[in-house]
């Protein structure tokens, strides 16, 4: 169904495709929107070790929520910022991209625990995240990736 990578002596193992996953906090999440044209926007992500899920949260209506209504597929890519060797300008980086289906999580209290994770990785202000709660809890619309396939690959920019 998936298609394997072909420039396999770049590909990293699923353990480093998780650790990419865990210490990114952004990537890019690929819908079919309108009249088929893909849809990509930069989200905050977690990705939580004991379902292996990925986590977003964002507007209740909107662009995304309608692509995702009609069309559960999509694919997410997040990458690192990479490093140099010495002595070489290039920059070697790891990215991973994830296909699977997303749904709208409907359970307040697991949409709850998710916004509280997605802000922990950010700060570990416990009164900023309860007034955060507070003040948009109502307004936020929390998605759930199940992963379908998932790759990773190492690339030299040179």
């Amino acid at each position: 169904m998936f298609r394997e990578m072909r420039r396999f002596k770049q590909q990293v193992s699923e353990a480093e495709c998780i650790e990419i996953l865990k210490s990114t906090k952004r990537g890019v999440l690929s819908v079919i929107g309108d009249d088929g044209y893909p849809y990509g926007m930069p989200l905050n992500h977690y990705y939580c070790e004991e379902d292996g899920k990925l986590y977003f949260h964002g507007a209740k209506a909107g662009h995304k929520i309608d692509a995702i209504k009609a069309c559960d597929k999509v694919s997410y890519c997040v990458y690192n910022d990479g490093f140099r060797k010495e002595g070489e300008w290039a920059l070697n980086i790891t990215s991973v991209i994830i296909f699977g289906r997303i749904h709208l999580v409907e359970d307040k209290e697991r949409a709850l625990k998710i916004c509280s994770e997605l802000t922990r990785k950010f700060t570990d202000d416990e009164a900023y995240l309860e007034k955060e709660i507070a003040n948009s809890f109502r307004n936020v619309q929390c998605l759930e990736l199940v992963p379908e396939h998932m790759t990773g690959k190492l690339v030299n920019e040179s």
